[in-house]
């Protein structure tokens, strides 16, 4: 099967529906709708064939100082033909293009060892991600 890179952000429903499938954690149509526009790019993987969205994935941030690469997925059907890859590789090429040399990017690396390939490295021991869920507080 082939498929296309588009620099476009998914729609609300395209993008609840594909975190769903590549099993992250729920957002709700009400959030994708007011966070994705937000994101600094975004870049959907799409199956010629069909037309349809398979993987995703976006930038987040300042636009100066900080970066975070998020919702990286693709549907499990499309997965292990190197569409993630892809996406990633998108990605890093609009920092590389757009962000300055003193600029942090980080992400939060659910597969082990795939960022590695990119240049990402583990920050722990001397920090560590932490995340809190605003319905918690």
């Amino acid at each position: 099967m082939n498929y296309e890179l588009r620099e476009a952000t998914p729609s609300p429903d395209e993008y609840v529906a594909l975190r769903e499938a590549a099993g992250m954690g729920q957002r709700s149509e009400a959030a994708a709708r007011r966070g994705l526009p937000n994101s600094l790019h975004a870049v959907t993987a799409v199956a010629s064939a069909t037309d349809r969205v398979v993987g995703m994935g976006r930038l987040v941030g300042d636009g100066g100082c900080f970066y975070q690469i998020v919702d990286v997925a693709v549907h499990p059907d499309h997965q292990g033909v190197g569409l993630e890859t892809r996406v990633v590789s998108n990605l890093l090429d609009y920092l590389r293009e757009n962000a300055l040399d003193s600029a942090y990017v980080s992400l939060i690396a659910d597969v082990d060892d795939f960022y590695d390939r990119f240049g990402f490295e583990a920050t722990a021991p001397e920090s560590k991600g932490m995340a809190l869920s605003v319905g918690d507080l």
